[in-house]
């Protein structure tokens, strides 16, 4: 028995695959959202242009969306849809790195989130170089 028929499949895709797209897909519905109103700082009351660096409503917006993307290509079996996976998961762990360590400003990332957006972004990244995942991808 291959080691893909030992996993646990649902409705034709692992479990492992279900959970990180539904995960991912909030994760990037909430980023996404909280972008788009950072960036419409000046007509939403609690969310002025004083509390966040234009740059980082950009860049949460665009993680929002990529993630969201990769995570529709993810799901539909796509290899593009592993490959913007594991390189917005590394784009993430090492702009997160570099602000924790106050290296890396420019984004405006904060700091408490950047400690927990990494062991995210790592666990994302060691489900996806699985043998079992791998395969089903291609890789």
């Amino acid at each position: 028995m291959s080691e893909p028929d030992k996993v646990v499949n649902l409705r034709g895709r692992f479990v492992g695959i279900a959970v990180l797209t539904g995960i991912q897909a909030i994760n990037g519905i909430i980023h996404a959202f909280f972008g788009s109103v950072l960036l419409l700082g000046n007509y939403v009351p609690f969310a002025s242009p004083s509390n966040a660096p234009l740059i980082f409503s950009f860049y949460t917006l665009s993680y929002g969306l990529l993630t969201i993307f990769f995570t529709y290509l993810f799901w539909k079996g796509n290899r593009l849809g592993w490959i913007g996976t594991i390189a917005v998961s590394l784009f993430v762990i090492i702009a997160d790195s570099l602000t924790v360590l106050d290296l890396l400003t420019l984004l405006g990332i904060i700091k408490t989130a950047a400690i927990g957006e990494i062991p995210y972004s790592l666990l994302i990244i060691f489900y996806l170089l699985q043998n079992h995942v791998r395969l089903k991808y291609g890789i």
